[in-house]
């Protein structure tokens, strides 16, 4: 194990997997030149030459189509936004392409590439740059969605996602970059996609919640430990698939459950969440599922705004309380 940042997980896992693979190559923005936007690729260019570490023009449309056309011809891209707003630029290569070639050409055309940037809130970045993205593309068949928590789970489970044969988005954020935390060195340390992890075990409610949101978690679980009230609390990693039956074992034992997401509510990975849980475990639930999201705006400027916009550690512990029946 190394204590290593989230940025300097996610760099570690793409050279393991470029010097296993030569089809392997990283492009986007500012990716070789200047080390990233958020030096996450630093070094690279040193390392795997102007062919493999690739500066693009700003034009994500183009080296998005680009990126699956290399796919399709048997590469196998890392393709880097400098964040997953600019995605929007490239939505039709995304969900058009990216995400219904395979499935369109009946299986001769896999698409092993992997789109991956800081995704959702990063602080005062007005509307346009404060969008978190998984509610989005989760909803698209043939698409894959994963956004770690912690250092460690960012390695493994990139590794999974420069492995997979179909699109996957990596959906980092930018305020965890600088994190550090124990990070496994073993270069053949894959986490699968699609397995939730059980951070910590508990009784009395389940508490979900995926990136930076697990975190509130962890804090609303210790302020509830020291009432007396035990906390399950459950990373998705994978947005999708999603390992609803971890979710649906943990809502059996405890009986109550609150989801904490920053997407906006509506139609937002809360929203289905909550849908599967009543789904699957109705007969287990003592109160309403309670969800914790971003308010239903766009995301403001100002910083006493821009806080209150975003989901809030005394936000999740009073809708525990709620669900408890304990407010």
């Amino acid at each position: 194990m190394a204590q290593l940042q989230f940025r300097e997980a996610i760099r570690a896992a793409m050279v393991e997997e470029m010097e296993r693979d030569e089809r392997i190559f990283l492009i986007g923005e500012e990716v070789a030149e200047y080390n990233g936007a958020y030096k996450v690729s630093e070094g690279m260019l040193d390392r795997f030459g102007p062919g493999r570490v690739i500066d693009t023009p700003i034009s994500e449309n183009g080296f998005s189509g680009l990126g699956i056309g290399a796919a399709m011809n048997g590469l196998r891209p890392i393709v880097e936004f400098m964040t997953f707003n600019f995605s929007f630029v490239a939505i039709d290569q995304i969900i058009n392409n990216a995400a219904k070639i395979r499935y369109m050409s009946g299986g001769q055309f896999p698409i092993p590439i992997v789109f991956r940037g800081p995704n959702g809130a990063a602080g005062q970045l007005a509307a346009t740059h404060n969008t978190s993205t998984e509610s989005i593309y989760a909803t698209i068949p043939g698409l894959k969605v994963v956004a770690p928590s912690n250092p460690d789970d960012a390695k493994g489970l990139l590794k999974a996602a420069i492995r997979d044969d179909n699109p996957v988005l990596f959906l980092e954020s930018e305020v965890m970059y600088g994190m550090k935390g124990e990070v496994s060195d073993d270069e053949d340390y894959v986490i699968p996609l699609g397995k939730a992890r059980v951070a910590r075990e508990g009784t009395d409610v389940t508490i979900v919640a995926h990136s930076k949101s697990y975190w509130i978690a962890l804090r609303v679980a210790d302020r509830l430990a020291e009432e007396g009230i035990s906390a399950e609390v459950i990373d998705p990693r994978t947005i999708r698939p999603l390992d609803i039956d971890t979710i649906v074992g943990s809502i059996r034992k405890t009986n109550r459950c609150v989801i904490i997401d920053e997407s906006n509510p509506y139609a937002s990975i809360s929203s289905e969440i909550a849908f599967q849980i009543q789904d699957r475990a109705f007969d287990w639930l003592d109160a309403p599922v309670a969800r914790v999201t971003a308010k239903d705006v766009p995301a403001p400027y100002a910083k006493n705004l821009i806080d209150y916009y975003m989901p809030q550690e005394d936000d999740a512990y009073r809708a525990c309380k709620r669900v408890l029946y304990a407010d």
